[in-house]
C-alpha cells in the first residue's frame, strides 16, 4: 500500500473495580495517514498532539522503528499526517494509542503480519499493563489477565446495551502522579472484598444486570478510594449523575476525566444536565467503538 490509514480508538481502564484488567474502546480517535516516499516527514493536524522537533524524536515514530529492530527489519520513510481527538493526560488513553500506532505503522511498513496477540504483546511491555491497549486493539469492553510469566490472556464482551458519558476537565494529570497515592500493599482481607465486587461487576455485565453492574464499579477498593481526593469534583460529578439516572460513574484510567454508565438513550439527555452543573468540563457522550485498531486504504476511507 503506497497510502493508507490508520485509525486507534481511545479507551477508558479500570473501570472501578477492575484494575490494570478492563479496558473499554471509545469513539475518540488518533489516525495516521501515511504515504510512502524516499525520506521521513511527520505533520501534525491537531493541538492535541505533544510537540516535537523532529521525526526522530516523534513518540509513534520511535515506537515503530523499535518495533521493526526487535523483528530484525528495515523501517521505510513515508509522510505521516496525524490527527486527533484524544486529549493528553486525560485517562482516555492517549499514550496507549499512540503506543499502537507506532506498533501498527512498522507492521504495516515492514510488512510484519502480527498478530493480535503480538501487537498486545509489545504495546503491554511497553504501557506496563495491557488494559488500555487491549482495548484500542480489539475494541469493546475487554477483560485482560497479565500474568507472572508475562503473558496476557483478554475476553472480548459483547456489546454494552448503555450510553457512556464523559467528563473531561480542563486540567491534566499524568498517570505516575495518579499512581503514587496509591498503595504498596492491600490486606488479604481487602484483596478478597475487592476482587470479589470486581467479579460480580463482570458477572451482572455479563447478565445485563445494570443496575447491580453500576453498584460494584462503584465499590472500588484498588484504586479509587486513594485517588479519589486528587480528581476534581469526584464525589459531586458522580452523585449527580446518579441523580440523573447513571447506573454508575468511575474514574477514567488513571484520571482525571471520569466516566459514567448510563441506560441507553439517555445520554445526551444527562450530557445536557450534567453540563449545566460542569460548565468548565467537555461533557460529551460517546459511542463504544466495538472495531479496535483499523487499516484502510485512501479508497476506502473516501467511501
Amino acid at each position: 500500500m503506497s497510502k493508507f490509514t490508520i485509525t486507534i480508538p481511545a479507551s477508558s481502564a479500570n473501570i472501578g473495580p477492575g484494575f490494570d484488567s478492563f479496558g473499554l474502546s471509545l469513539g475518540l480517535y488518533l489516525r495516521l495517514t501515511v504515504e510512502e516516499q524516499d525520506t521521513w516527514e511527520v505533520k501534525q493536524l491537531s493541538n492535541l498532539l505533544p510537540a516535537f522537533d523532529s521525526y526522530e524524536n516523534h513518540f509513534i515514530y520511535m515506537i515503530a522503528e523499535e518495533t521493526a529492530n526487535h523483528f530484525n527489519k528495515q523501517l521505510p520513510a513515508c509522510k505521516l499526517t496525524i490527527e486527533s481527538s484524544i486529549p493528553l493526560a486525560r485517562g482516555l488513553g492517549s499514550s496507549a494509542s499512540a503506543v499502537i500506532a507506532g506498533i501498527e505503522l512498522a507492521n504495516q511498513l515492514s510488512h510484519l503480519d502480527l498478530s493480535i496477540s503480538e501487537k498486545l504483546q509489545l504495546a503491554t511491555a511497553k504501557e506496563g499493563h495491557p488494559d488500555n491497549v487491549a482495548a484500542s486493539i480489539i475494541g469493546g469492553f475487554v477483560v485482560t489477565a497479565y500474568t507472572e510469566n508475562e503473558t496476557i490472556h483478554y475476553c472480548k464482551l459483547d456489546s454494552l446495551d448503555m450510553d457512556m458519558v464523559t467528563f473531561i476537565p480542563n486540567v491534566e494529570l499524568k498517570t505516575t502522579a495518579s499512581r503514587n497515592v496509591l498503595p504498596e500493599q492491600y490486606s488479604r482481607k481487602q484483596a478478597a472484598i475487592a476482587s470479589s465486587i470486581s467479579n460480580l461487576f463482570i458477572a451482572a455485565l455479563i447478565n445485563k444486570q445494570y443496575d447491580l453492574a453500576g453498584e460494584m464499579m462503584e465499590k472500588d477498593l484498588f484504586h479509587e478510594p486513594y485517588r479519589s481526593s486528587i480528581i476534581p469534583n469526584y464525589l459531586a460529578i458522580k452523585q449527580k449523575a446518579k441523580q440523573f439516572g447513571a447506573y454508575g460513574t468511575v474514574i477514567s484510567g488513571a484520571g482525571p476525566t471520569m466516566i459514567a454508565f448510563v441506560p441507553s438513550g439517555s445520554g445526551e439527555q444527562i450530557v445536557g444536565k450534567m453540563q449545566e452543573l460542569f460548565p468548565s468540563y467537555l461533557i460529551q457522550k460517546l459511542e463504544v467503538d466495538n472495531d479496535g485498531v483499523q487499516v484502510s486504504t485512501n479508497k476506502e476511507v473516501a467511501e
